[in-house]
């Protein structure tokens, strides 16, 4: 959804437009220019860059965020990478660093025409079981397609080190968790120890996106039939391919989850006709070959990642560095996630929790 910025959100337009035209994407400072901002995700900010006939997308950090995961310059490494042999990611233009100009490091992109099926898009539309079981199919070809990707071939080898790589995420993100801690919640102790415990210590090694879920894919359109573009690659990297599944599986809701769940993520993949976690596990299984031990364990990971991050947002927004209200019960959400994993490792399943 397309919005008017919010208050303290704006870029200056006068450097920006010389940055423009001194890079050649428009012709004369004059030209009238139109800034609007992305409304869905909690993460980097996305603006709407309209001028001289072009539409262009720029992507920056939020004020007050940490470099791990809203780096710029990384993210459009990543996108420059897969230009070059995958075709479900936007055109990366062009990067600069130089914070006269906006504030912040940013980048500039495509824009990418289509349907991004958020919780809103799916409640306006009247998607029936069978075009969710076509979505839903689509959306796991991807997944694996991405999976299956050469990270050599395109120049991405170098993005990270796989070797240690699920110990450095539980550490790190362990870390992260504590350094943004603002209420007490004793089941994020119990689940840091459990995981640090439980780590799998064989794992492959692919391009993982780690923030893969429905409204980060673009459809071609409503037939459901071919996904154009994936979006949000700020934490793409080198890793265990089966912890980017438990992110996913993380926010894969179903229609039978407890009142709770539904009520903080109802996301779509909730309504009639999508898969159920084990199901979706078992299709990922057939289609990547590849054989999931400890799935309690991935899908914790998972919970317990998202967590961190909306525990990161509402830090921001009560140190006062952020005011989008959407961000004040962030918090309630990092609690639930914590009890949705400590679920899981007392029943050592993903589904019928509560």
């Amino acid at each position: 959804m397309i919005q008017k910025v919010r208050s303290g959100e704006e870029l200056n337009k006068v450097t920006l437009k010389d940055f423009l035209v001194k890079k050649d994407f428009i012709s004369n400072r004059k030209s009238k220019l139109y800034i609007e901002q992305f409304s869905n995700g909690f993460s980097n900010l996305t603006y709407l860059i309209q001028i001289e006939n072009k539409e262009l997308v720029l992507r920056c950090p939020p004020k007050g965020a940490i470099k791990y995961g809203h780096d710029m310059g990384r993210e459009f490494k990543v996108l420059k990478g897969l230009n070059k042999g995958f075709s479900k990611a936007p055109k990366a233009f062009i990067y600069s660093d130089d914070k006269s100009i906006i504030g912040a490091p940013f980048y500039i992109m495509e824009k990418i025409e289509g349907v991004i099926l958020s919780k809103n898009e799916a409640n306006k539309r009247n998607i029936s079981a069978i075009e969710y079981k076509k979505i839903a199919s689509n959306w796991l070809d991807s997944f694996v397609e991405l999976h299956k990707l050469d990270f050599n071939k395109i120049g991405l080898g170098d993005l990270g080190k796989p070797n240690g790589y699920v110990e450095r995420q539980i550490k790190n993100w362990s870390k992260q968790y504590l350094n943004a801690a603002t209420d007490e919640n004793p089941k994020s102790d119990k689940i840091m120890d459990w995981l640090k415990k439980n780590m799998p210590t064989n794992y492959s090694t692919s391009l993982i996106h780690n923030d893969y879920k429905y409204d980060n894919v673009v459809f071609r359109d409503e037939s459901w039939n071919k996904i154009v573009s994936i979006l949000d690659w700020e934490m793409c990297t080198l890793g265990d391919p089966l912890m980017d599944l438990g992110t996913s599986l993380a926010y894969w809701t179903m229609e039978s989850d407890h009142q709770m769940i539904l009520q903080t993520l109802n996301y779509p993949t909730a309504k009639p006709g999508n898969p159920g976690r084990m199901e979706l596990v078992n299709l990922y299984e057939e289609r990547s070959k590849k054989k999931i031990n400890d799935l309690v364990f991935y899908y914790v990971y998972g919970l317990f990642k998202i967590a961190v991050i909306v525990q990161q947002i509402y830090y921001r927004y009560n140190k006062g560095l952020t005011s989008n209200e959407k961000f004040k019960n962030l918090n309630k959400m990092t609690q639930l996630m914590c009890t949705i994993g400590w679920q899981s490792i007392q029943k050592n399943r993903i589904e019928n929790l509560f």
